[in-house]
């Protein structure tokens, strides 16, 4: 199995540019054909927002490659974490991705794991 690992701030929305090209790379590395690649980035990246929404000011986000494709989300830097409102974000990953996973930290998702 092969990673790829980034860390980046929330706050700065032009990371999230950053982050969509460097997992389309990984997507295209893995071989994803182009609408699972397009799934996969809008799901990755809407889970960054959610952890935004949460209160953490940066994230790190591990991709894993071998039997499909993986990445797991993690909020750092937490300030004042709240549950915020996510149902419509979460549906919409869900309806994206073939396994979403959630792991709460009290009231706030801390970690989010995605597979294709």
């Amino acid at each position: 199995m092969k990673e790829f690992k980034l860390s980046f701030c929330l706050s700065d929305s032009e990371y999230f540019t950053a982050l969509r090209l460097a997992v389309g790379g990984v997507c295209a590395a893995a071989d994803l054909d182009i609408d699972a690649s397009e799934d996969f980035k809008v799901s990755v990246t809407e889970s960054c927002l959610i952890l935004k929404g949460c209160g953490y000011g940066s994230a790190v986000i591990t991709l894993s490659a071998g039997d499909g494709l993986s990445a797991e989300i993690r909020g750092e830097d937490a300030g004042t974490l709240s549950g915020g409102e996510n149902e419509f974000s979460l549906a919409l990953i869900s309806a994206l991705v073939s396994s979403c996973e959630i792991e709460k930290c009290g009231e706030a998702i801390g970690r989010i794991t995605l597979k294709v």
